[in-house]
């Protein structure tokens, strides 16, 4: 035991040393530099005060790529673990391919966010658009990515299949601990299939669905990859969510001080938000 404590430090510090030099160290500067004039390459003025903030809070883009991320987070956070829950269900129902249907559910995940939307752009362009639509004249099947609203749903569908394998395997986890004696009762006394779901499975899940929470509200609001590859923020900036609004601020507009600050400011309304998720659901699993 005292060996394993002398040598736990040294386990432990190629570890803490690279979090300090990639995360703790760029976050401090990036503090630092959103009271500054950054421009980049240089620093045209070295200490603005709270204008960065200023212009953010009130830059009606900024506001606008807020609360088009608060929807798409809302819908994103519903549509995942909806589908992954029922997907976990079907795939723990013990048939012979049910190995081959998860691994098929979690492969989108496995596929970088930028070839993602990149797929779902030809899908939308060429076979929605020029093939289906041109076979049944549906207007459903048009302008996807050109239209504001197909195209906001357009991000949803594609962040909600990349991520719904990912949770499906967490949700898969927690449904294969269930005692099998108590669905096993259940199933003696005349319990139906929704009888059990609401009375025994979900309460007993409850903790996955703390993880899987938390885990699709901080990736829906960071998603930056295919929002870059499938729409680029078009039309007309109208799907452009809060990620790709801060990395065009610095990249395209060479504004990396007013980048900064919205990027701190981001930083602590996601803290807020998850940390307020977990606060909850973890109540919640102590009721049930």
């Amino acid at each position: 035991m005292k060996q394993l404590r002398r040598s736990f430090p040294f386990f432990v510090a190629p570890a803490l040393i690279s979090y300090i030099l990639v995360v703790i160290i760029p976050f401090m500067m990036g503090i630092i530099y959103s009271f500054t004039d950054w421009k980049g390459a240089y620093v045209a003025e070295w200490w603005v005060g709270l204008k960065n903030y200023r212009i953010a809070l009130s830059g009606a883009e900024f506001l606008y790529s807020l609360k088009l991320t608060l929807l798409f987070t809302i819908s994103n956070v519903i549509l995942v673990n909806i589908l992954a829950f029922t997907l976990a269900l079907l795939v723990t129902r013990g048939f012979k391919a049910s190995n081959l249907f998860r691994t098929t559910f979690f492969l989108p995940n496995v596929i970088g966010g930028l070839i993602l939307g990149y797929i779902w752009k030809f899908v939308f362009d060429v076979i929605f658009d020029k093939m289906i639509y041109n076979l049944t004249f549906m207007e459903f099947f048009r302008y996807w990515l050109q239209d504001e609203r197909k195209a906001f749903w357009a991000l949803v569908i594609v962040a909600t299949w990349q991520m719904a394998g990912y949770m499906m395997i967490i949700y898969i986890a927690a449904i294969q601990n269930i005692p099998e004696e108590l669905l096993e009762a259940a199933d003696v006394d005349g319990a139906s299939f929704l009888s059990k779901l609401v009375h025994i499975i979900i309460p007993l899940v409850a903790q996955a669905f703390t993880i899987t929470i938390f885990l699709t509200l901080s990736n829906s609001f960071k998603l930056l990859d295919p929002n870059i590859s499938l729409t680029n923020g078009g039309p007309g900036r109208r799907t452009e969510l809060l990620a790709l609004h801060i990395f065009k601020t610095g990249q395209e507009y060479g504004r990396y001080g007013l980048a900064q600050a919205q990027a701190i400011i981001f930083f602590f309304m996601i803290a807020v938000v998850t940390l307020a998720q977990v606060y909850f659901s973890k109540g919640k699993e102590i009721e049930s």
